[in-house]
């Protein structure tokens, strides 16, 4: 469980601890370090700078050499610099795979800081498993997984798909009562939706109601399926979409909404997959009120997210390059993962990863990541809409951040499991009832 007092007082936390959290985002000018000496200490880059996924995973990249400037520029990890190995697996799954093998077995990287989709995390964890790797994963995804070597930072569904469906179904979302779930067709929106599923079926939702739509990565042509959504929106009862796109196709879906005519106070469109990074590529204005999931948001004020986007912006070079949620995810993984080494005193995977849990970082928003015993973190939800200018307005937020759940309680399947890494469970699939692991890491 968290700790209380920890989640609710922001305005204590930006007291107490956001000055520090600047000061370090623009590299410690309060005490210059050192600079770092010896042999570099790599880390693994592994996104995707070509393909349908380029559009979402090159800003990761990009996040992770400024992280690295930064730190090198505070006196490097333990006295040794940082060095970034980046590889392009190109938004083909197979090459993950090789990629991942290459930096862990050739290139002899202490971590690795990668992927996007559930189908490039699932290609690489027998990789990550065999040769005992350390994966930080930044992104939103299903759950049902529960791995020793990685460290899941973006949101499990009880962090974002869950609490979006009770705000969609509440007055505050226009208490919705059909639900289209459309996405790209692979494992992270399948699953997804069957955990929606069972989790609308339990609040009163009839299968009736529930459309669900499946289309191919880079999908170009949305004509059909934005019709069959208009269609299905027209038998009188409120009607919203979950969209689990990924990647570019995203781009012609939300044009075809409004080529369509279809607004926000028609049918909302609720995204998982959508942040300030693709809706800059966008036209926003027939998007206005559109509305995203998600556990950071650029537009959210406070000390240290302003301190990590001008970071951001001179590191750049660009005062126009956003920030996002993966963004925040990448941060907050990394400086657990910097806290780990500097308290083992060693890049040493199994200590790393035993130091892991319980080790706590703060967040951009006023608040903070704590790592759990099932390799998960502690997070805040957050509810916005599009505005015109590509950023988001934030509706609805969780009063303090939500632990995560790996295993979803709504699939008869997983209701019982639970993953621990500490001894004496020391697993990542757990099923208390039955009071023994089921000996697999992952579903």
């Amino acid at each position: 469980m968290t700790d209380p007092t920890m989640c609710v007082s922001r305005r204590d936390f930006a007291r107490f601890s956001l000055a520090a959290s600047a000061a370090m985002l623009v590299g410690g000018k309060t005490a210059r370090a050192a600079a770092p000496t010896g042999e570099p200490i790599r880390i693994g880059v592994l996104h995707s700078l070509s393909g349908t996924m380029a559009i979402s995973e090159t800003t990761l990249k990009d996040v992770i050499l400024m992280l690295v400037d930064l730190q090198n520029k505070k006196g490097g990890v333990g006295g040794r610099p940082l060095e970034a190995v980046v590889v392009d697996p190109a938004s083909n799954w197979p090459l993950y795979t090789e990629k991942a093998r290459q930096l862990l077995a050739v290139d002899k990287v202490a971590a690795v800081f990668g992927c996007w989709t559930s189908v490039s995390r699932k290609a690489v964890l027998p990789v990550f498993e065999e040769l005992n790797g350390i994966l930080f994963y930044p992104v939103q995804y299903e759950g049902q997984e529960c791995s020793r070597n990685v460290f899941y930072m973006g949101a499990a569904p009880n962090q974002q798909a869950i609490p979006a469906v009770d705000y969609l179904l509440g007055e505050d979302g226009g208490s919705a009562r059909r639900f289209a779930l459309i996405g790209t067709d692979y494992v992270y929106p399948r699953t997804t939706n069957q955990i929606l599923q069972a989790y609308l079926k339990q609040k009163g939702i009839a299968d009736a109601d529930v459309m669900v739509s499946y289309m191919p990565f880079g999908q170009s042509d949305w004509q059909t399926t934005v019709s069959q959504i208009k269609a299905f929106g027209s038998a009188g009862k409120k009607t919203a979409v979950i969209s689990t796109i990924n990647g570019d196709a995203n781009v012609p879906f939300y044009k075809e909404l409004g080529a369509q005519g279809i607004a926000a106070t028609d049918i909302p469109v609720m995204a998982f997959s959508v942040g300030e990074e693709e809706l800059a590529g966008m036209d926003t204005k027939p998007l206005v009120g559109q509305l995203a999931a998600w556990n950071y948001f650029e537009s959210i004020d406070t000390p240290a997210n302003k301190a990590f986007i001008n970071a951001w912006h001179t590191f750049t070079k660009s005062p126009k390059r956003v920030t996002n949620d993966p963004m925040e995810a990448h941060y907050i993984g990394f400086n657990l993962w910097v806290q780990a080494v500097e308290k083992t005193g060693t890049t040493d995977h199994d200590k790393v990863i035993a130091a892991m849990v319980g080790l706590k970082q703060p967040n951009l928003t006023g608040g903070i990541a704590e790592v759990l015993p099932n390799h998960h973190i502690t997070k805040p939800v957050y509810i916005g809409e599009i505005q015109d200018d590509g950023q988001f307005n934030v509706v609805w937020q969780t009063p303090q951040e939500i632990p995560a759940q790996a295993w979803s309680p709504y699939v008869p399947e997983t209701r019982n499991l639970t993953g621990d890494w500490r001894a004496p469970i020391s697993c990542g699939n757990y099923d208390t009832a039955k009071k023994a692991c089921l000996g697999t890491r992952h579903a």
